[in-house]
């Protein structure tokens, strides 16, 4: 259940949330740590399905914005780019960091919010700024993230975004019969306001910091902040299958481990792939 009001500084609540749920999300399976530690070329499943539309990426220095217990970050790394991760959750990272230590990885995780990566990490310093699922929802102003971007990357760099469909996030997931359109779609002034004791892995423990503060962005939105930015876009490609269960009741597991509807997949979009590049 939510409700939209006004706040005047999300991140507190926010990042109590995240820095409760890290631990729990490096314990589940859902994860795979142990995967990471036994195997050196195990990849997660979001790097995995981005291959494809990633390319090879090796020696580009990257960095992985919201890059939260860095599993992906870790996969980026061994596919031969020198990964950088950034997230504003001493916690997250502290998982991070241990997970690089023991896939003795050499990656950099650097503590700060998004808005304030320019600052701690320097301009034009990349060649690749990654951002994977479940990202931008935290962050109200979709062209003050996308300037963030452009500022980070080199000339001929580029980005590279896979994310939830803003018309999944536009869905109220408590609605096991029907998909129903519950939240906003376009970018709104206030945030969404949810409290849910829960987490979207497995777990045997229910969270305490249940309230966050959400947003969602348009697709136009998202492009047109992109290209305000002054950044070319190269790519953008809307999929069926989202890496986790969104929509519980909706939903099957694929062999790929992704999640499509179980009917009509052709008619909600759930994930999308965005790539531009700095001239």
């Amino acid at each position: 259940m939510a409700q939209s009001v006004d706040v005047t500084d999300y991140r507190v609540l926010n990042r109590d949330n995240w820095d409760e749920r890290a631990p729990l999300h490096a314990a589940s399976p859902d994860y795979a740590l142990d995967k990471f530690r036994a195997d050196p070329s195990f990849l997660s499943e979001v790097v995995r399905f981005d291959l494809p539309l990633l390319g090879d990426i090796r020696g580009l220095r990257g960095v992985h914005l919201q890059c939260h217990i860095g599993t992906d970050t870790l996969s980026l790394t061994r596919l031969g780019a020198e990964m950088t991760g950034l997230d504003f959750s001493s916690a997250s990272l502290l998982q991070a960091r241990k997970l690089a230590e023991d896939a003795s990885a050499a990656i950099e995780f650097v503590e700060s919010e998004v808005y304030d990566a320019v600052t701690v990490l320097g301009a034009g310093q990349f060649d690749l700024v990654y951002t994977g699922i479940g990202a931008l929802c935290w962050l109200p102003d979709i062209h003050r993230w996308a300037e963030t971007v452009a500022a980070l990357l080199r000339p001929g760099g580029r980005l590279f975004i896979r994310e939830g469909h803003p018309m999944l996030w536009s869905i109220d997931e408590t609605h096991l019969d029907s998909l129903v359109i519950g939240y906003p779609y376009f970018e709104t002034p206030e945030p969404t306001v949810f409290d849910n004791p829960g987490t979207y892995v497995e777990t045997d423990r229910a969270i305490t910091e249940t309230v966050t503060y959400e947003w969602n962005h348009g697709l136009g939105e998202i492009v047109g902040a992109v290209l305000a930015s002054g950044l070319t876009l190269t790519g953008l490609v809307e999929h069926r299958t989202a890496p986790w269960n969104a929509l519980p009741g909706h939903m099957i597991h694929d062999e790929h481990g992704e999640w499509r509807l179980g009917y009509h997949p052709e008619r909600l979009p759930l994930s999308y792939t965005l790539q531009a590049r700095k001239e």
